[in-house]
């Protein structure tokens, strides 16, 4: 197997079958690969043949031209990509079409062949550079999403020995001990208050363990459990009486992947938190619902809007963080007065 790179692809879009044979030797001369095409539809089907690194586009193509190629370039979404060759007095349209995504322009002139390689190593060098660094951020997102999940695993390991371990345990001495106070009601008497306050601080105990071992995990691993700890963070909201909060999701959604559910109840718990401890909301409504391929998480306010303070900002950018990492967006919108609106929006096939 040969370790020789592979020269770069360079496709040419032009009508002109003379000036793209110039273009074509004179990349061919630079060591580049070239194929060419004579109009747009041409273009989009080697597109799809061959994958070119870049593309040299003309403006001016027999089946379309100006402001109509401006927008199939921006209907397409091209994933190539390209530098404009265009005419004179087609500078306004090719500075357009850079707006959408062009790396450059080159006008066709007198010294077009002269500066056109050196035009073109420097887009493929940037092209280089811009597949690395995203290489790069894929490797790191990667990185961040095992590390994130690595310590979900451990936190529910640690809840579940909590609850199944310790919380088991104290259980059964809280019963033993309500045994041990009824016979002591009977043979000693004077020692039932010392037995009742061993009896109620086993109690808590036990109330104590259950609430960490829920902390650890909110969220069990069932396709209903998402909707079900949203509803128990709502209850548990309104009971604390600094705020009312409800969950607006009369019927189950089913979430079947236990890290994306933890993440999105933990975004929920954060915006919730953030609601009424920065923003001063009375009022916090959660929703949960299916619509249209997505999975969509809300989380709604009438507080201050979005507060300043440092501790808020990191709020933020954790639920951001959340968010990457399980490929859902998160959307935030805030007016002074008018409340928070956070909107976390992930593709059912994630």
């Amino acid at each position: 197997m040969s370790d020789t790179p592979r020269k770069p692809l360079i496709l040419v879009v032009d009508d002109d079958e003379g000036l793209a044979f110039l273009i074509t030797e004179t990349l061919r001369a630079e060591g580049h690969d070239v194929v060419t095409a004579d109009s747009w539809t041409a273009a989009l089907q080697r597109v799809g043949e061959r994958g070119p690194d870049l593309m040299l586009l003309d403006l001016k193509l027999k089946d379309v031209a100006g402001h109509q190629l401006l927008e199939r370039v921006r209907q397409q979404k091209l994933s190539v990509p390209f530098i404009v060759v265009t005419g004179q007095g087609d500078e306004r349209i090719a500075v357009e079409v850079m707006k959408h995504g062009a790396l450059d322009y080159v006008m066709k002139d007198t010294v077009m062949l002269d500066v056109l390689p050196g035009m073109v190593d420097r887009a493929l060098t940037a092209i280089e550079r811009d597949r690395a660094l995203a290489a790069a951020e894929r490797e790191r997102q990667r990185l961040e999403r095992e590390i994130l999940e690595a310590g979900e695993r451990e936190q529910h390991r640690i809840g579940q020995d909590l609850h199944d371990g310790l919380g088991q345990q104290l259980t059964a001495i809280e019963m033993m001990c309500a045994s041990l106070k009824a016979d002591v009601a009977v043979a000693q008497p004077e020692l039932t208050k010392q037995v009742e306050r061993i009896c109620a601080a086993l109690r808590e105990a036990v109330s104590h363990t259950r609430s960490m071992a829920r902390g650890l995990v909110p969220v069990k691993d069932e396709p209903e459990a998402l909707w079900a700890s949203l509803i128990e963070l709502a209850e548990r909201t309104t009971a604390l009486g600094r705020a009312t909060c409800r969950l607006d999701c009369p019927e189950p959604v089913l979430v079947t992947n236990n890290v994306v559910a933890g993440h999105l109840y933990r975004i929920a718990q954060e915006a919730v938190n953030n609601a009424i401890k920065h923003s001063g909301a009375t009022e916090v409504v959660i929703s949960l619902a299916c619509h249209d391929g997505e999975l969509r998480l809300g989380i709604v306010d009438n507080g201050r809007g979005l507060a300043r303070t440092k501790s808020a900002g990191m709020g933020l950018q954790v639920m951001k963080h959340r968010a990457r990492v399980i490929g859902a967006e998160l959307e935030v919108e805030s007016k002074s007065g008018k409340g928070v609106a956070i909107a976390c929006t992930l593709p059912l096939a994630s």
